[in-house]
This record gives structure tokens, C-alpha cells and sequence, in this order.
């Protein structure tokens, strides 16, 4: 029996990229249908009706939501390629720290600059400034965040690296994290990454609409 995965998706979302990213590293086909947040479809609202929100991942007609849910999920389903979260133990509870501390503290922050009115702008910098210096701390020396292999934190983090632009931009200041920066060329050299990334021009201009909408400036 043939697998039905389809994705509900948003082009310029991070959380939507890391889920084309994963499927992409496994070689899953799916059915790419893409939202429209003002005007949601019957589908997402009927598959996510708790949160209403994108990526949501329907595989056989069940619905799979939250992003870094669904990367496990795809990585626990389809087991014969390019496994992406450790097979340690501690490993794997590391990696699941750290994603979660992508979504609380750089997700939080550069809404902080994106999707905030200027006067607030700064106690955001601040802390997205820290929260990448904690990753690179994390990061060390390594090719990977989980050593020499791509895997689960790098599909969790490289979707927010297209959003530094959009970041330094709206926020008027540069960020300063060349170990992330030489992790982003290394990740963006992977098909998977760079076919499944949003590029930086158009969630540039995602924001500046989003801005424009939302009387931000």
C-alpha cells in the first residue's frame, strides 16, 4: 500500500522548512499544499484544531502537528535513511533540549524584532544575541551539532538562519556568529537544506508585509 503524505505548509515558516527539510533527507514524496494564515483552509482547521497553525503533516489520513513533533515522527517512521535524531539515549533527550530552547528563546526573540513595534526591539536583540552565542557554545568545533552527521538540532536551527537577514534589517544591527555562520554554509550544501529553504529575499518581503498590515513602522 502506497504511503498518502501530504504537508500543509507556509513557504516563509521556519517550522514548515524543517519538516521539508526532514522529509527531503528521507526521501519521502508527499502532496505540498500550501496556506493561506488569513484565510485558513477547512483542512488545517479540521487537522490542527487545537492550535490552527502550520506544518501539520498528514500521513494516511492522521494528522501529525508541531514541527519539532513531526521531524521526529518522520524520523521514527521512515527508518531506512538518514537518521537525524541520535541513537544514545542522553543524545537524543540533548538534542530535544536544545530544539525546545530554539523555539522558546530564538523563535521568541526575532518575533521580538520582526514582529514588534520598534520601541521593543531592544531587550529582543539582547536576547537573541545570547540565545546564538549559547548554540555556538553548544555547537563548539564540530561540523554538526551532533558531531559529523547532519541531524535533528541542525533541521531544527538552519530554518531561523534565513531569518537573520530579515532580523538585522527590521532590527538595524548585524549579528555576530561566525561558527553558525560556517554551520549554515556547510548545511546549505546539503540538497535536502537548500531545495526546502525559503530564500532570504522573499521572507524579507513576507515581513515587510506582514509589518505593513500590522501598522508596525
Amino acid at each position: 500500500m502506497a504511503e498518502e503524505v501530504v504537508l500543509l505548509d507556509f513557504h516563509p515558516s521556519m517550522f514548515g522548512m524543517r519538516v521539508r527539510i526532514a522529509l527531503a533527507e528521507k526521501g519521502v514524496k508527499y502532496v505540498h499544499k500550501e496556506e493561506n494564515l488569513r484565510n485558513k483552509s477547512p483542512l488545517l482547521l479540521q487537522s490542527n484544531p487545537i492550535h490552527k497553525k502550520i506544518p501539520v503533516l498528514i500521513h494516511n489520513g492522521k494528522p501529525i502537528c508541531e514541527s519539532l513533533n513531526i521531524v521526529q515522527y518522520i524520523d521514527e517512521f521512515w527508518t531506512d535513511k538518514a537518521p537525524l535524531l541520535p541513537s544514545d539515549p542522553y543524545q537524543r533527550a540533548e538534542a530535544r533540549f536544545w530544539a525546545d530552547f530554539i523555539d522558546k528563546k530564538v523563535d521568541e526573540a526575532g518575533k521580538g524584532i520582526w514582529a514588534s513595534k520598534v520601541d521593543q526591539h531592544e531587550m529582543a536583540k539582547k536576547e537573541l544575541k545570547e540565545s546564538l552565542k549559547k548554540l555556538e557554545e553548544v555547537l563548539g568545533d564540530k561540523p554538526y551539532f551532533g558531531g559529523d552527521k547532519f541531524g535533528f538540532l541542525d533541521v531544527a536551527l538552519i530554518p531561523f538562519h534565513q531569518w537573520f537577514f530579515s532580523y538585522e534589517t527590521v532590527g538595524s544591527f548585524k549579528l555576530d556568529c561566525p561558527k553558525l555562520t560556517a554551520w549554515a554554509k556547510r548545511c546549505v550544501e546539503r540538497e535536502s537544506v537548500s531545495k526546502s529553504l525559503a530564500s532570504e529575499k522573499y521572507i524579507y518581503e513576507f515581513v515587510l508585509g506582514h509589518r505593513k498590515v500590522s501598522e508596525l513602522d
